[in-house]
């Protein structure tokens, strides 16, 4: 352990705590960080996985030393739980760097009388490893923005697709929006999901909600109707509207073997008669 590590870690033992926490917190509204309820708790959190980190000898020059994996640890989960509240990576930094300040008056108190050389370096090691720490709690924070993010956006495109029995055997999928490989694939396991759980024979996909239709959301339809039939079950493709229908045509897209309706009424009166339904209209 530095003769550094030492000096930190003694403005960190549990007597001088509360009033450095204290100090800690005070900047951090000074610094308009936004601070939680859990303030107070976090920042006691950090600083005892920062004591521990000093006391097993970590390398304030590189908060990359393995011995800062628990203080790591510490600020994953406080990006992570900031990340969730809506807080900006740039407020989770603030709080973190504010920090600086009451462990520099602390560490001064400490060297009082000690030579400018020994100050400079005292200060320059400390104010390293706060930059650090904040370093690391911004590019964890968006890390973890990504991944919620990323999961919100999953969870859309599986409440966009939904898949709807329409019948007894006859499901439906009403597309709405562009569709693109993600989403192509997303409808693809639910929907064959779907045909094995329920045993359908036919599965309708509605594009009356796609704005257009290219080669590339073409590629995707027919990919989705040869899973369909690989599965033992037949497909519909339903709302060709005139638009689309010239678009297929000037693109030259060969959509043969493939049935389509106009409608998804047309489409489901077809699957009924395929699956052997007959519907009656009773005299009123």
């Amino acid at each position: 352990m530095t003769n550094l590590n030492t000096q930190i870690l003694d403005a960190l033992q549990e007597g001088n705590k509360p009033a450095l926490i204290q100090e800690w917190l005070e900047e951090a509204r000074s610094g308009n960080a936004s601070l939680s309820k859990s303030a107070s708790a976090d920042a006691a959190d950090i600083a005892s996985a920062l004591a521990k980190g000093l006391q097993a000898g970590a390398n304030i020059e590189s908060f990359a030393d393995a011995k800062w994996a628990p203080l790591q640890e510490v600020l994953s989960s406080l990006s992570r739980s900031r990340a969730a509240q809506g807080q900006s990576a740039g407020e989770t930094s603030v709080f973190v760097l504010a920090l600086k300040k009451p462990l520099l008056n602390a560490l001064q108190q400490r060297l009082n009388g000690s030579d400018s050389v020994q100050l400079t370096a005292a200060f320059w090691g400390l104010t390293k490893l706060v930059d650090g720490m904040a370093q690391f709690t911004a590019t964890t924070f968006q890390r973890a923005r990504e991944d919620i993010i990323n999961r919100q956006q999953e969870e859309l495109l599986e409440l966009s697709t939904p898949v709807v029995k329409l019948w007894e055997g006859v499901l439906a999928v009403p597309m709405i929006g562009t569709l693109d490989s993600n989403r192509t694939q997303i409808v693809m396991e639910t929907l064959l999901q779907k045909i094995v759980e329920t045993g359908s024979e036919l599965a309708i996909i509605d594009i009356t909600g796609v704005p257009t239709v290219d080669t590339l959301v073409a590629q995707h339809l027919l990919k989705t109707v040869t899973a369909i039939r690989l599965m033992g079950a037949d497909c519909i493709i339903s709302g060709i509207r005139p638009q689309i229908a010239q678009t297929i045509v000037h693109l030259g897209i060969d959509l043969q073997g493939i049935t389509t309706k106009a409608s998804l009424a047309d489409a489901l009166s077809l699957a009924l008669q395929r699956t052997g339904w007959r519907i009656t209209r009773q005299a009123v």
